[in-house]
C-alpha cells in the first residue's frame, strides 16, 4: 500500500488530500511436490538420480547382482529387484535397481517370491546409484500394480503407436513386433496368473471356466474329476509345442476348464455343430471339430487370432496360422477360420475379457491381445 499527498490550489483555498493505492496480489499457493507429481517411469527415474524422492511403476525382470548383471532364475537373496518399462526387458541399462529392505523382502524378495518377477511394481524411495547402477533406494513403500497405470485405451494407445495407420501384411507385420515382448511364464505360474486373470467379479474366490461357464473355486484345481485345469485354446499338439514355456504357457491363449469339458474338446478345431457336451451348457461337438458357447465365441477366436499373429516361427517355435480345416492333426494350423472370424464379429469384446488382457498386460506378461483392443484389426488381416 502506497500513501501520497496531492496539494492544489483554487481560487480563495487551498486544497490537499490524501491518495491511498492498493496493490493486490495474487497469493502464493505452496503444494506439496511429491503428492503432485505423477508416477515416473523407469527411463525418467534413470534420468533422475539426484537423490529426490519419487515413485516408480516398472515390472519386475530380475535380481540385480552386480552393475551389469540381473539373473531371472534361481534367486540368490530377497534383498534387491531390477524393474524396467517392459516387462520383456533383457538390457539392463534400462533397468532400475530397486533396494527392497527389511520391512518388504518377505512379499518383495524374489527368492521368496519367484512369481514375482513379471508383476509391476510401484515403489517410492531415493533415486540414486544402487550397485554403481541407476536405482532407487531406502523404499517407503512398495506395491503390486502401477499406482497411476493409464487406462486400457490410453495404454494401448501407445502401445500400438507403430501399428497406427496400417493395414494387411505390414499392420501383422507391426503387431508381431510390437506383442513379442513378453515376460514368458512357466507352465507352474500358469496356475496363478489363472487365477488373477480369469477371476468371478462376483466372487473373488473362484475362477469363470471358459466353456462350461461355471464359477468355481481357485483351490479346485488339478486333474481330478470336477476340478479344473489349463485349457490351451490353440491346441499344443497343433504344432507340437507342449507346455514348455513359450506357446505352451502363453496365458492369453491358457483358461480355466473342468477337466471333463477339456478332454471332450481335446485337440479337436472349431466349427460349429455335433451333440451337446456335459456339463458345458451351449458346447457342441463331433469327431473332429468343437463348438463353444456363444458367450465365448469371440473370446476363443481373439485367443486364435493372437496365437497366429504372436507365434511367427522366428524365435524357435512353430509359425502357427489359422486355417480353413477341421484336419489339421498335427500341422501348425487350427481351424475354422471363416466361422472363428464370423464368432469374433458376432461377439464382440465384454468387460470381463478386456479386463483379462489388461490384467496379462499390467502383471504377468507384458503384452496385449490386440485384437481385444482393437477388433477391426482381424479383418484388416484376414479379410
Amino acid at each position: 500500500m502506497n500513501i501520497r499527498s496531492i496539494t492544489r490550489s483554487r481560487p480563495g483555498r487551498l486544497i490537499t488530500a490524501v491518495v491511498l493505492t492498493v496493490t493486490v496480489t495474487t497469493p502464493l499457493v505452496v503444494t506439496n511436490a511429491a503428492s503432485a507429481a505423477a508416477t515416473l517411469t523407469v527411463a525418467q527415474a534413470l534420468a533422475a538420480q539426484d537423490g529426490r524422492t519419487a515413485t516408480v511403476a516398472g515390472w519386475v525382470v530380475g535380481q540385480p547382482t552386480a552393475t551389469t548383471t540381473v539373473i531371472t532364475s534361481g534367486y540368490t537373496a530377497d534383498t534387491a529387484i531390477a524393474i524396467a518399462d517392459q516387462a520383456g526387458e533383457t538390457s539392463t541399462a534400462r533397468m532400475l535397481y530397486v533396494q527392497v529392505t527389511a520391512a518388504w523382502r518377505n512379499s518383495f524378495g524374489l527368492l521368496t517370491n519367484p512369481s514375482l518377477r513379471g508383476r509391476q511394481v510401484t515403489a517410492t524411495g531415493t533415486l540414486t546409484a544402487y550397485f554403481a547402477h541407476g536405482g532407487l533406494k531406502n523404499p517407503s513403500t512398495m506395491s503390486l500394480g502401477g499406482g497411476a497405470t493409464p487406462s486400457p485405451t490410453t495404454s494401448s494407445s501407445a502401445y500400438y503407436a507403430a501399428a497406427a495407420g496400417k493395414t494387411g501384411p505390414a499392420l501383422r507385420t507391426a503387431l508381431h513386433t510390437i506383442i513379442r515382448t513378453q515376460t514368458r511364464l512357466t507352465y507352474d505360474q500358469v496356475w496363478e496368473a489363472l487365477k488373477d486373470t480369469d477371476q468371478d467379479p462376483a466372487n473373488p474366490a473362484n475362477v469363470i471356466l471358459l466353456y462350461s461357464g461355471r464359477s468355481q473355486s481357485k483351490t479346485a484345481n488339478g486333474g481330478g474329476v470336477d476340478d479344473w485345469n489349463r485349457e490351451h485354446v490353440w491346441a499344443k499338439s497343433h504344432g507340437d509345442f507342449g507346455t514348455a514355456t513359450g506357446p505352451g504357457t502363453d496365458v492369453h491363449h491358457l483358461r480355466p476348464e473342468d477337466v471333463s469339458v477339456n478332454s471332450a474338446r481335446g485337440n479337436k478345431d472349431f466349427d460349429t455343430g455335433g451333440s451337446a457336451v456335459a456339463q458345458a451348457p451351449g458346447c457342441y461337438t463331433d469327431a473332429d471339430s468343437f463348438e463353444p458357447r456363444d458367450a465365448v465365441k469371440g473370446d476363443v477366436a481373439r485367443m486364435i487370432l493372437y496365437m497366429a499373429i504372436r507365434y511367427e516361427g522366428d524365435d524357435g517355435w512353430p509359425d502357427l496360422e489359422p486355417n480353413d480345416s477341421v484336419a489339421n492333426g498335427s500341422t501348425p494350423r487350427l481351424g475354422r477360420l471363416t466361422k472363428l472370424l464370423a464368432w469374433h464379429d458376432q461377439d464382440p469384446p465384454d468387460a470381463f475379457e478386456q479386463r483379462r488382457n489388461q490384467r496379462i498386460y499390467e502383471r504377468w506378461q507384458g503384452n496385449r491381445n490386440p485384437f481385444v483392443d482393437h477388433p477391426e484389426w482381424a479383418r484388416a488381416i484376414w479379410g
